[in-house]
Parts: structure tokens; sequence; C-alpha cells
């Protein structure tokens, strides 16, 4: 079973989005042994559910997400999870930083699986959720590539 932990600032908009559509492109192409989830790196939004622009798209997709919580990353979580997603270089630098050069080798930015690597940029500033949800998308699929591509 690949585990993969997608994280955010959060945990209500970029990564649960990308956690969701995910598992729900994994479920659709029939691909199994591959489950993500999602956490944050920060405290400040601990047990808040979904954002209500990432929960507009996930309703509009037919994807259930009402039990999501936002939960905060620990150090336990290099233990459970094969690789640990970030949306963006500050969040690549927190999770490092968690990781103290023992877990480095799981860690990557979500669009770094893109033929465009970059941030994913925070909707919860920028109000633009369908940019990020293009985003998440374009880095969803280049990470479902990458993990087809090597389990041969």
């Amino acid at each position: 079973m690949l585990k993969i932990l997608f994280v955010c600032h959060g945990n209500i908009c970029r990564s649960p989005m990308a956690e969701f559509i995910f598992n729900d492109m994994v479920k659709k192409r029939g691909i199994e042994g591959v489950i993500a989830e999602s956490a944050a790196t920060s405290t400040e939004e601990l047990g808040n559910g979904v954002h209500r622009g990432t929960a507009a798209i996930l309703r509009r997709l037919g994807i259930d997400y009402s039990q999501k919580r936002a939960r905060q990353m620990n150090a336990s979580d290099f233990g459970k999870f094969d690789l640990i997603i970030g949306m963006d270089s500050a969040n690549i630098r927190n999770i490092t930083r968690l990781s103290s050069g023992k877990h480095d080798s799981k860690i990557y930015r979500l669009l770094d699986f893109s033929d465009n690597p970059r941030d994913i940029s925070d909707p919860w500033y920028t109000g633009d959720f369908e940019r990020t949800y293009s985003d998440v998308c374009e880095g969803c699929e280049g990470l479902l590539k990458w993990i087809v591509d090597n389990k041969q």
C-alpha cells in the first residue's frame, strides 16, 4: 500500500482538495494499493471543515468531503506515509524542518510531478479556487503517472 499525505498551511483548502481529487482519480481508474490523506503545517484551522471554496468544487464533482476536519501534521506521519507532498515552497520548508533530515527523501511539492513545476497559490489569499483546482488536477495527474511509471 502506497500512502500519501498532502500538506498545506491550514488543511482546509489545497491539501484536502488534493486528497479528495487524488483519491477520486485513483478510484475511477481502478488503481489499487494507493491512498491519500491530508494535513496542515499550522494549528490555525485545527478541527475546522473544508473551506467553502474547496467544498463547492468537491460538491460539483460529486465527491463527499463531509467527514474531513483539519489536522496538523506531526513527526509520526513520516512513519505512516510513503510520500509527503506539500503544495508550495513554504509548506516544504515546514515539512523539512519537522523531518530533521531523517525523511527528506519522502518530501515533494505536488507540481514538481508536472511538466511545469511551481507552487500552488493559496486560494485563502487569492480567492481563485478554480485556478487551485486546475493546478491540483495537473499535479495529481503527474503524481499518478509517476506512481504508475515507478511501479514497473
